[in-house]
């Protein structure tokens, strides 16, 4: 077992090293490739081969959800006619340790033909790649943390740490935010907690409900016994919210007055309820409700009418977090 934990902290050692050593190297020519990748109106075409090409897809997802158009182009068949997705107003990114891959030099005259500036990461900068890219990012390793010196490891690590560091770059060149970011993962929970308001949540219409200030109490539990959410608004004359009725506010009411026959919603009712307004992030909503330990909130207007009720219990349900309370 010594024998285990020694050789893999061996691995973590020689790739953080592979890391560190990048520091260094994102000078002005990593610089320039981010400037020239910032300044063109087209995509970023990112190429590479075998372990390289995992890396480049991996790099085009980063690019995509961060703001920067990209696409992997595989260098085989890019040869049989995938290079019509090229276009000269695209810049293109080539990934190779050795830089001299067979079918990426068979690329490099189409790309000078079509006038895309090219960028390379290479692990050798006197290869044929690194001499005949416009920007060439040096990404070669100490050793390989494979013990045979022959799976690419370090290698692989520092072009996606060096493809990463563009693309956090490129991210702050364009003023990317977390809103930008969210509209790019709509299925995930940041994109949820940023894109969803309460009414994609809240009972609406006929469903809210919802008594008059001066109807008998019987009345109210009534209304919220039909529409089975714990609670029922309370309105004045004018249809504005003067309070709202949970099953808590009813318990609480019968400790203190055992008949209720005698008693009208007003009597029950908790004044200025929290509420929360249209158009309001549902996630707003979910941190007022734990804040305060309830399980609904009243959607209101500008005018104070209500619209709405948006659960606890929903919002939970859609993954936007929150926990078990009790009104």
């Amino acid at each position: 077992m010594n024998s285990i934990i020694e050789h893999g902290r061996k691995v973590v050692q020689i790739e953080g090293e592979a890391v560190a050593a990048l520091a260094d190297r994102v000078n002005g020519d990593f610089a320039r490739a981010v400037e020239i990748i910032f300044a063109a109106k087209g995509r970023v075409i990112v190429t590479g081969m075998g372990k390289s090409g995992i890396i480049a897809r991996k790099l085009v997802a980063t690019f995509n959800s961060t703001g920067t158009a990209a696409i992997f182009l595989h260098p085989s068949d890019a040869v049989h006619g995938d290079l019509g997705t090229v276009r000269k107003e695209d810049v293109v990114i080539c990934i190779s340790k050795s830089g001299n891959t067979a079918e990426i030099r068979q690329l490099m005259p189409v790309f000078r033909h079509l006038g895309v500036p090219i960028i390379s990461m290479v692990g050798n900068m006197k290869s044929e790649l690194a001499r005949t890219s416009d920007v060439v990012l040096d990404i070669s390793v100490k050793e390989e943390a494979c013990p045979l010196d022959l799976a690419p490891t370090a290698s692989t690590t520092a072009m996606l740490v060096m493809g990463d560091a563009i693309a956090i770059a490129l991210l702050k060149q364009r003023n990317f935010t977390r809103e930008d970011f969210a509209m790019f993962h709509p299925g995930g929970n940041l994109g949820k907690q940023l894109l969803l308001q309460v009414e994609h949540f809240m009972v609406t219409g006929a469903g809210v409900p919802k008594v008059s200030e001066d109807v008998p109490l019987s009345e109210a539990i009534m209304e919220m016994t039909s529409k089975r959410l714990g609670a029922t608004c309370v309105v004045n004359g004018t249809g504005a919210l003067s309070g709202i009725i949970t099953d808590g506010d009813l318990r609480r009411m019968l400790q203190r007055k055992p008949s209720i026959n005698e008693l009208k919603a007003s009597d029950a009712m908790t004044r200025n309820p929290k509420t929360i307004s249209l158009g309001t992030l549902a996630v707003a909503a979910l941190e007022v409700m734990e804040s305060y330990k309830i399980t609904q909130l009243v959607v209101v207007d500008a005018k104070n009418v209500p619209h709405g009720i948006v659960h606890l219990h929903d919002l939970v349900k859609a993954g936007l977090g929150g926990e078990e309370l009790q009104s």
